[in-house]
């Protein structure tokens, strides 16, 4: 590696739901550009952000949580983030520490146990195997474990599948995160910038409103209602010197979704619009009307047409 050299490369962030991988992403670029939530199957599309370093550019691409698909909708979430490994130069492949130290491998014939890789990494470790792409193991949310407890768990892992690097993180409070990004510059090809420094993303301004509508969503509902939820943005417009105008439609699957989602006299989608509004406002720098609007579509989640229109 040339250390005067400029390098830039893209880099696919990828694991099973809910295990950081948006969270590391905007812990990366100090900047939230990806909804989050305990919830799988939180980031549905591949999102793309902008890491500016003095000697790089680093382009990371958050996908969704690698799962077994149930419906057409879900196929395609799981088809766009492995679509993702043929089109960079590095991968991140995240693992949740906390929950592969809890599972435990059979006894072996010398009667010993230990921490594994779930049948979910596996099966990710197997595409990776068609890869000539590097590829970092990352074990995230290492400020819950001590790591001495990892040190089984990586041997297996390593076991499988050959890992150009082991990189133990925290992506909620930022521990290691820095060393990750200074390791993987030294895999990126030397080469000029694919983005202007003012950019960190390249979603637009309509889908983040979205994003930010349906977090709140999963923020504040529980049961079926977060995995059968879309958001549409109907409206967007914005005139100088006025609020920005945005009318937000949300689709879910049965008419009992919707009386949960309006809430008792409205309360609950008021709380949802609230709360959206005013990060739409942080983001936007002025002010917002937000209209938020319900609306039962059966089985939208198999529709090939809704799916086209919500851009899956």
């Amino acid at each position: 590696m040339n250390p005067s050299a400029f390098h830039s490369g893209f880099v696919s962030i990828i694991g099973r739901p809910n295990v950081g991988k948006s969270t590391l992403l905007n812990q990366i670029l100090q900047e939230k550009i990806a909804i989050i939530s305990d919830k799988p199957q939180t980031t549905r599309n591949r999102i793309l952000g902008v890491k500016h370093l003095p000697q790089a550019q680093i382009v990371f691409l958050d996908t969704p949580g690698i799962h077994k698909p149930k419906y057409k909708f879900n196929q395609r979430m799981v088809k766009a983030a492995l679509g993702t490994l043929e089109e960079v130069d590095l991968v991140f492949f995240l693992v949740e520490a906390t929950d592969a130290v809890s599972s435990v491998l059979p006894a072996s014939p010398r009667g010993r146990y230990g921490p594994s890789a779930g049948g979910g990494d596996q099966f990710i470790m197997e595409r990776l195997k068609e890869l000539e792409t590097p590829v970092f193991l990352i074990l995230n949310k290492m400020d819950m474990i001590k790591r001495e407890k990892t040190i089984p768990l990586v041997n297996d892992y390593m076991r499988q599948f050959k890992f150009a690097e082991v990189v133990p993180i925290s992506a909620l409070t930022g521990d290691n995160v820095d060393r990750l990004i200074e390791v993987a510059v030294g895999y990126l090809p030397e080469g000029e910038p694919f983005f202007p420094s003012d950019i960190v993303t390249d979603q637009p301004v309509r889908f983040m409103a979205a994003e930010i509508v349906r977090e709140k969503i999963l923020h504040h509902t529980r049961e079926e209602i977060p995995y059968s939820v879309a958001v549409v943005i109907e409206e967007f417009e914005e005139e100088p010197e006025r609020p920005v105008h945005i009318r937000a439609l949300i689709l879910v699957d049965r008419d009992s979704q919707k009386g949960i989602l309006i809430g008792k006299k409205g309360e609950m989608l008021k709380t949802i619009g609230t709360e959206a509004r005013l990060e739409l406002e942080a983001l936007l720098g002025t002010k917002v009307f937000l209209e938020l609007w319900v609306r039962v579509q059966k089985d939208w989640r198999q529709d090939e047409n809704v799916l086209k229109e919500l851009g899956y």
